[in-house]
């Protein structure tokens, strides 16, 4: 069955990792797929690609969606080419580590530019489109670290932690327009990123996790179809944990 058929869905930062997991999975329950990449452009290439081999309509956009003007572009873009925005993922996020008293201010601008701002910049420029056809469904991705905080990470637990404030406002703000707006929050999920770090370290994460294993990309781009689908239709301004109990 799939749950995504005809409908057209933008997911920023998608070029690898979990944004590359839901892109596929949406082109697999019949979703168009815009998508964004900034620096991995082979990458983003290649998955372009690949979406257009499931035999849905896909195209990748390089932009940076925490430039405003960037992505109120995009926003227009991406309804001109494929004529609607049923569904806005925000996916793109960094991290830059440090323990409060070596973090620079560069690095705290620099998260919340990146992680928080973005979701304010394309949640705004889509709000218009999709008030117009009066429906759509938002996705911030947020963190459990956003939800426990972390140390080391008081910058990414910051912005994590805003977007889920974010993201119930405008559930309040747009629902009356039959917008929905809901986060994801995944705990350890094991990406590329993951696999340079040292086994031992990996394992003993895994451990203390209820479910015994580390997240896969998939099991956050299936929490994804499930809210971008109409299954999820009066779900709004919740924030879906996606994290084999680690914050039971």
């Amino acid at each position: 069955m799939k749950l995504l058929e005809g409908k057209n869905a933008l997911i920023t930062g998608a070029s690898k990792g979990i944004g590359r997991a839901i892109a596929l999975q949406y082109a697999s329950h019949g979703a168009n797929v815009a998508f964004t990449y900034l620096s991995s452009v082979e990458q983003g290439q290649a998955l372009e690609k690949e979406l257009q081999g499931k035999g849905v309509k896909a195209k990748g956009y390089r932009s940076d969606a925490s430039d405003f003007a960037q992505a109120d572009k995009l926003i227009n873009d991406v309804v001109a080419d494929f004529g609607s925005l049923d569904i806005l993922i925000n996916n793109a996020g960094i991290t830059l580590d440090n323990l409060l008293l070596r973090m620079t201010e560069e690095m705290w601008d620099k998260i919340m530019q990146v992680n928080l701002k973005s979701c304010f910049n394309t949640v705004k420029a889509a709000a218009r489109p999709m008030m117009k056809q009066k429906g759509g469904s938002i996705i911030n991705m947020t963190s459990v670290v956003g939800l426990k905080g972390n140390a080391g990470q008081a910058n990414y637990a910051a912005s994590k932690a805003g977007i889920i404030g974010f993201t119930k406002s405008i559930a309040l703000e747009l629902g009356s327009r039959g917008i929905r707006s809901n986060a994801i929050a995944p705990g350890f999920i094991e990406t590329e990123m993951t696999a340079k770090l040292d086994e031992k370290t990996v394992q003993s994460w895994r451990d203390a996790i209820p479910l015994k294993r580390g997240g896969q990309p998939d099991d956050v781009a299936n929490a994804c179809v499930f809210l971008g689908s109409d299954l999820s239709s009066y779900m709004t301004g919740q924030v879906l944990q996606v994290d084999g109990g680690m914050l039971t």
